[in-house]
């Protein structure tokens, strides 16, 4: 069996707020393999954020262990961070966070040229990533004359852009109505698994979650 491309170990996470602490990651466990899907399910409010946070080395101030790609992530110094995200993590959050007055395809290009892409490759994948995910004939588009559901599949696009052995995805259809938002799921669990990269998805949705390859539910600061 592969090893596990990200491992949890007794995650935790704490919060003063008005001079009481508040624990809300409270030991978590987790394991991941190359591939997988995984669905973090749970209400508004129980973590499943904070815990996305940990996994993508967004923040410190956490306690326990984080190995994603086999290395230790939790205790890097600020640059081996930004590297092990550059070289190993998408992101797609509930909003797209496109840059308004770039095309989609510049869009998903941009990343790749931070990374070192040269820049007609990075064009080619920008375009071939959009074109899998129906977008063909919007290359040129800027985000505003995109309907919701586009700019978001520009925002997959962007997260699978790099070829991440992980994408982090917090609530990525959870600002579509219905109808759009199992078309946009459907098309990024396809390229995920398309393009061979595990994912961890948090959601609220039970539906949406049971399309994925496993579920885990945050409750009361661990998993269950």
């Amino acid at each position: 069996m592969s090893e596990a491309i990200v491992c949890l170990r007794d995650l935790k996470r704490s919060f003063e707020q008005g001079g009481t602490r508040i624990d809300v990651l409270r030991g978590v466990n987790l394991d991941i393999m190359p591939g997988e899907i995984v669905a973090l399910l749970g209400p508004s409010g129980s973590g499943k954020s904070t815990m996305l946070q940990a996994v993508g080395l967004l923040e410190g101030g956490f306690e326990g262990g984080i190995a994603i790609a086999g290395e230790e992530a939790e205790k890097m110094p600020p640059d081996q961070r930004t590297r092990m995200r550059r070289e190993h993590l998408g992101f797609v959050y509930q909003f797209h966070h496109l840059l308004p007055d770039f095309s989609a395809t510049e869009n998903v290009v941009m990343p790749q040229m931070v990374a070192g892409t040269p820049e007609g490759a990075a064009v080619d994948r920008a375009q071939s990533l959009l074109t899998s995910l129906g977008l063909g004939h919007r290359l040129t588009h800027r985000p505003s004359q995109l309907s919701g559901g586009e700019q978001q599949r520009v925002a997959v696009a962007r997260a699978l852009a790099n070829r991440p052995t992980l994408v982090l995805a917090d609530e990525p259809t959870g600002n579509l109505d219905e109808t759009t938002s199992d078309t946009v799921l459907g098309q990024f669990l396809e390229l995920v698994r398309g393009e061979g990269s595990a994912a961890l998805v948090a959601t609220h949705n039970e539906r949406l979650a049971a399309r994925m390859d496993r579920i885990v539910r945050l409750h009361d600061g661990v998993l269950v």
